[in-house]
């Protein structure tokens, strides 16, 4: 029993084996081995090319609250800060005059070159070209001052006197542009031309509210630019000794009003920043952020046309209040991550490998058609020899 048991476990394998050679050695109708298909493609949630279409563009799901009534911004945008989606946008990529909000951009070049424990003493060369009527901290010429209080003067004061130091001390006007043009670049914020650093008006300077969207929420993830942003008030030095230290301090107050509270308007709930600016041709701009229960958003402003200088701290607290009541009844409408970065090409071919791509043997070719032919003889002989001792072996 045990013999003939084996016997038909050795015919069945040597069957299998030979049944399965020939499918696969068996060529295709083309002579070409079939390649493996490709993985297919994410599918992608957001029509990236939406915010590039002029008009108001929100995908409100059941129950979603409607957008406020009372924005009348040239352009603005409010994004989730921690995913990056675009909650809802309007002409979110109008190349407009982005004012002091573009030191934001100043601080996310500059900011790692130039940390807060360093000292400087200030030249007249380095303030003799900040523009006549800037805003300015108040810096002296001859005085060392800590970077950290520089920092917060272009921060709290939007001075301009202190981004003009700080760009000397990062390579010199044009370069700290240069940097700031490639560092806009490298995180897809496409729209911005940056001609002077401290956001002063200049022909063919611009940004657009998504790109301030998109470094208000780069810059919230650094802890000294979020720590700037959010401070409310500070003392500045009037005078300081050789270290750095102060003689003498004034007070110096956040020009953001959602942070500070002033002129009526109340500080935002969760506000953390970030930054405002005002020009005659940019008229009033504002990135704010703020949390609440886990959740983070950005909202930027740019250039409210009715409603005096509050009306840009006012719509954007209206398009906050939207953001978080809006939580889970939207849809993005777009992205404020950065573009993948592209894939690193694939390595040059070995000299064995361009030696076979050059000299490649087929499927189909007679060489292989031999060796199927050799193998299957083989299992043939292996069967009739595995049946003849069956055979002998069987009473």
């Amino acid at each position: 029993m045990s013999i003939r048991s084996s016997g038909r476990r050795t015919g069945t394998g040597a069957a299998a084996l030979a049944v399965g050679a020939s499918v696969l050695l068996v060529p295709t109708a083309s002579g070409a081995t079939p390649a493996e298909p490709l993985p297919p493609r994410p599918a992608s949630s957001v029509d990236a090319s939406l915010l590039h279409r002029s008009g108001t563009h929100v995908r409100a799901r059941q129950g979603a609250p409607a957008l406020p009534d009372d924005v009348s911004a040239l352009s603005w945008l409010v994004a989730d800060a921690g995913s990056g989606a675009v909650l809802a946008a309007h002409d979110a990529h109008r190349r407009l005059p982005p004012a002091s909000t573009l030191k934001t951009l100043f601080a996310l070049t500059a900011l790692p070159h130039l940390p807060g424990s360093s000292r400087h003493t200030v030249t007249d060369a380095e303030l003799d070209e900040v523009p006549e009527g800037s805003s300015t901290v108040g810096l002296s010429a001859d005085h060392t001052y800590r970077v950290a209080d520089l920092w917060r003067g272009v921060f709290l004061s939007s001075g301009n006197d202190a981004v003009h130091v700080l760009a000397a001390m990062n390579g010199g006007w044009d370069v700290t542009s240069a940097q700031m043009q490639a560092k806009a670049r490298a995180l897809g914020a496409r729209d911005t031309t940056v001609v002077s650093p401290d956001g002063f008006d200049a022909d063919g300077q611009a940004s657009s509210a998504f790109d301030l969207a998109v470094f208000g929420r780069t810059g919230l993830a650094d802890p000294a630019f979020a720590e700037y942003a959010a401070t409310a008030d500070a003392r500045f030095p009037g005078g300081t000794h050789t270290d750095g230290s102060p003689t003498w301090t004034y007070g110096i107050e956040n020009t953001n009003r959602l942070v500070t509270g002033q002129d009526g308007l109340g500080r935002y709930p969760g506000i953390i920043g970030v930054k405002n600016g005002y020009t005659s041709q940019a008229g009033f701009t504002l990135i704010a952020a703020a949390r609440r229960d886990g959740r983070t958003l950005v909202a930027t402003v740019m250039n409210p046309q009715w409603g005096g200088a509050n009306a840009v701290y006012e719509e954007a607290r209206s398009l906050l209040d939207w953001g978080f009541a809006a939580a889970g009844h939207v849809d993005p409408v777009g992205s404020l991550a950065p573009p993948a970065l592209p894939e690193a090409p694939p390595p040059a071919p070995s000299a064995a490998a361009r030696a076979a791509t050059a000299h490649p043997v087929r499927v189909g070719t007679p060489m292989v058609y031999g060796m199927a032919a050799a193998l299957l003889a083989a299992v043939a002989a292996l069967v009739g020899a595995a049946v003849l001792r069956r055979r002998r072996s069987l009473p």
